[in-house]
């Protein structure tokens, strides 16, 4: 087994339990062990793609009117490979897809954003993978509440998995030898002055988020924003503190985070790591899913935070 290296201040024993030594010590059972595994290796693929894919557009457009990058469509075909092999996985929606549809008899349910953030690759910037799983046959009326898992991956200057099985959060890390070790098994979330504001324009429609804003700037909060909402939220992770915002506005009432793909599933992993996450009334985890093109605002992070967020955006 190969040294992991890059994190020099832990104990390599703990770095180098993997990514499935952990699922089982956790008693993570067959069939889910066997979906996180089909996640885990549909990562290690896109990571070594983003290297050297052709990362132009890919000359067509998504479901929801989105111009698609080669990348795009390849995540999406290497998650498809992936779970598609997978027995226990019935059912697959992804952000590229029209509809959600029907591989097999499995049981589960896997709805994912195959590379979200994939504007920010041409310039070089962290984008990521988010995975959300449920035992259902549609995800139309599920809510993020019967959500068994989430995981969400980061593609940057090292290759990470963040992952909640409704225990608590882990994080792993691609190591020399190509698997994923642990890096920390109780990721937690408490408080602390940094700020992630995505849809400033909305500052120019709404006094209120303008004020919050400059509440931010005012109380000298550390601005952390790439534009990418995995890496921004996995900061917030990892430092442990901070919000990531993204109200709607007069020309989008409800932003353009998609609820299914991208909102629930790092709404559960922030809960897990003692975060909260609101649309600015009700829990994101509450809110039932309508449509796979469902967006919502989000206010996610610190939980004194996100009180200050719904506060101010009453």
């Amino acid at each position: 087994m190969g040294i992991c290296k890059p994190y020099f201040r832990l104990n390599p024993l703990v770095c180098m339990k993997t990514f499935c030594e952990y699922l089982k010590s956790v008693g993570v059972d067959d069939e889910l062990f066997a979906i996180l595994g089909s996640l885990k290796d549909a990562t290690k693929r896109i990571a070594d793609h983003i290297v050297t894919a052709d990362r132009g557009k890919a000359g067509s457009m998504n479901i929801f009117g989105e111009e698609q990058l080669e990348l795009d469509v390849l995540s999406d075909k290497i998650i498809q490979e992936e779970c598609g092999e997978n027995p226990y996985v019935g059912l697959l929606a992804s952000e590229e897809l029209p509809d959600e549809i029907k591989i097999s008899d499995g049981e589960y349910g896997v709805c994912y954003d195959p590379l979200d953030g994939s504007s920010l690759v041409d310039v070089n910037l962290a984008v990521g993978s988010i995975f959300g799983i449920y035992k259902t046959g549609s995800f139309i009326g599920v809510k993020g509440t019967d959500m068994i898992a989430a995981m969400a991956s980061v593609y940057g200057p090292r290759t990470t998995i963040t992952l909640t099985i409704g225990d608590g959060v882990a994080e792993f890390v691609r190591c020399e030898d190509g698997d994923f070790k642990l890096q920390n098994d109780s990721i937690k979330v408490g408080e602390g002055k940094m700020f992630a504001p995505g849809n400033l324009r909305a500052c120019a429609y709404r006094d209120d988020y303008m004020k919050l804003t400059e509440y931010w700037i005012r109380e000298e909060y550390v601005l952390r924003y790439s534009g990418g909402m995995v890496p921004d939220v996995n900061q917030i992770l990892l430092k442990g503190k901070g919000i990531f915002s993204y109200p709607g506005y007069e020309k989008a009432p409800d932003g353009k985070l998609r609820l299914l793909f991208e909102c629930a599933p790092l709404s559960f992993i922030m809960e897990q790591a003692g975060g909260a996450s609101t649309d600015g009334k009700v829990r994101i985890l509450e809110k039932e899913v309508e449509s796979l093109d469902q967006r919502t605002p989000i206010y996610i992070g610190s939980k004194e935070e996100v009180n200050r967020c719904e506060e101010y955006l009453a």
